[in-house]
């Protein structure tokens, strides 16, 4: 899809008559570019995330993705510009009854596309994450590690032009959010605009991707 592929323009959000949770967020995101979202707990990075996700839209001001503003779409429109997106949660969100290999291709099921195209292309990504030997497992048997790299592989199959990660290391170990975070940036360098949402310092001291910092329900941008 083409244009600006994230714009923000004093946009708001609160939920119901509650206070504003974000406040006259102005920035833009060009394309192919990465950057972790910080914030203390509680700061509203989660909710910025739904928003990108085209759950939520703003109370006010106006978002753009792909150069269109997303509060003047139909829901057909919402749903086909959400195909370019893909997320990782923290809780993985594996579905219990599908293997490894059927839970990576469930984005390219949903679309109605047959086996015999996607299989190659879900064999090849699940090998590049380390889960080849892994694809008949059910999630049960799968270590947390061995989740998460599968709840990313399913995030990317469909090759989304935008990747949202809502603290996607928060349930690994150190060794391993480094190796995801490596994983990201090679999916980065394919031409995928990066969002990640952390507070783990040691990430943010080995990466150099600049920061969006998310305080007081606005954004400072640094580096």
């Amino acid at each position: 899809m083409g244009g600006q592929v994230i714009e923000f323009s004093n946009v708001g959000l609160r939920y119901g008559h509650g206070p504003e949770i974000l406040r006259d967020l102005t920035f833009r995101i060009e394309p192919g570019s990465f950057h972790f979202l910080t914030g203390p707990s509680g700061s509203g990075k989660t909710s910025l995330l739904r928003l990108l996700l085209l759950s939520l839209k703003p109370t006010r001001g106006k978002l753009s993705l792909f150069g269109k503003d997303v509060s003047a779409l139909d829901q057909d429109s919402l749903l086909q510009m959400r195909r370019h997106i893909g997320i990782v949660f923290q809780d993985f969100r594996l579905l219990e009854h599908l293997t490894t290999f059927e839970n990576v291709a469930l984005p390219l099921r949903v679309l109605g596309q047959p086996e015999s195209e996607y299989r190659g292309n879900v064999t090849e990504l699940l090998e590049w994450v380390g889960l080849g030997e892994r694809m008949d497992a059910l999630p049960a048997l799968l270590s947390g590690g061995e989740k998460q790299r599968a709840a990313i592989a399913r995030a990317v199959i469909g090759r989304p032009d935008i990747l949202l990660a809502d603290e996607p290391t928060g349930n690994v170990d150190p060794d391993l959010s480094l190796r995801l975070v490596r994983l990201f940036a090679e999916l980065n360098k394919m031409g995928t605009t990066i969002l990640l949402a952390t507070h783990e310092l040691p990430l943010l001291e080995n990466f150099p991707f600049p920061r969006m910092l998310l305080d007081n329900g606005q954004v400072v941008l640094r580096g």
